[in-house]
């Protein structure tokens, strides 16, 4: 299968279960990735055949800033329903999240959640 893929889009969310996390946006990395079946597109060479991943960036952003949920799991799978309604080509969709200050407050490098729908 053909895959897009969109590593570390730094995204700001209202995102977490602590108190201190609830009182400002922070920082998130996400990785995407959206099977597809590339062939009509790369025969055809336009971007309306496609994916179009500014487009899916444009979206991630959007409804990240819209949501205010208290765990990244929630999050992910918002996310890939919305990308599975909203680009009806995708075949499966892979994403996963990371929260570089809870993993610093932790101590380590890094910690998130991924998912595969």
């Amino acid at each position: 299968m053909d895959k897009i893929f969109i590593r570390a889009l730094q995204l700001d969310a209202l995102i977490g279960v602590y108190a201190h996390e609830r009182q400002a946006p922070q920082p998130l990395l996400l990785d995407v990735e959206l099977d597809f079946d590339n062939r009509i597109s790369a025969s055809s060479d336009a971007l309306a055949d496609t994916i179009d991943y500014a487009a899916v960036v444009a979206q991630l952003r959007q409804w990240t800033a819209q949501t205010h949920y208290a765990l990244l799991e929630t999050l992910l799978e918002d996310m890939a329903a919305r990308l599975r309604a909203g680009f009806p080509s995708i075949s499966k969709v892979r994403l996963r999240v990371h929260k570089p200050l809870a993993a610093k407050a932790l101590g380590c490098a890094d910690v998130g959640i991924e998912i595969e729908r």
